[in-house]
């Protein structure tokens, strides 16, 4: 399958970290929609660097599926974010069964990691 156009991916993802940005301290949200929202701009972010090198990827939610294909592509993140691939989780498994809690500070921490992915990301598609 054809790659997806980068710039597209970049916006998508930028819009899930927007949900995560605003809705990050509502109590009234629970943890797995925030943590569905990480996973998805961490999911977009990814396939933008894939289709920024022409890399095929899969249609897939697996975070280490498409971190595996960046390795083959010879780009290893670094190693700050290197717990992404956990977020897969949310994507798949949380996304229908009930996510009990999470620590005190985890959804901020995830909103760092998308942060920080996006920094990695952006110079690359650049």
């Amino acid at each position: 399958m054809p790659p997806d156009r980068p710039e597209i991916l970049l916006r998508k993802a930028r819009q899930d970290e927007l949900v995560l940005e605003r809705l990050l301290d509502d109590q009234e949200v629970d943890d797995d929609t925030l943590g569905f929202h990480a996973q998805q701009a961490v999911e977009k972010l990814l396939k933008a660097v894939l289709a920024s090198r022409g890399v095929e990827y899969p249609r897939t939610h697996n975070l280490r599926v498409l971190i595996e294909l960046l390795a083959k592509d010879g780009i290893q993140l670094p190693e700050d974010l290197s717990q992404i691939a956990r977020m897969t989780q949310f994507g798949t498994t949380f996304r229908y069964d009930a996510l009990q809690s999470v620590a005190e500070g985890e959804r901020a921490k995830w909103l760092d990691q998308v942060r920080g992915l996006r920094a990695f990301a952006e110079p690359l598609i650049r």
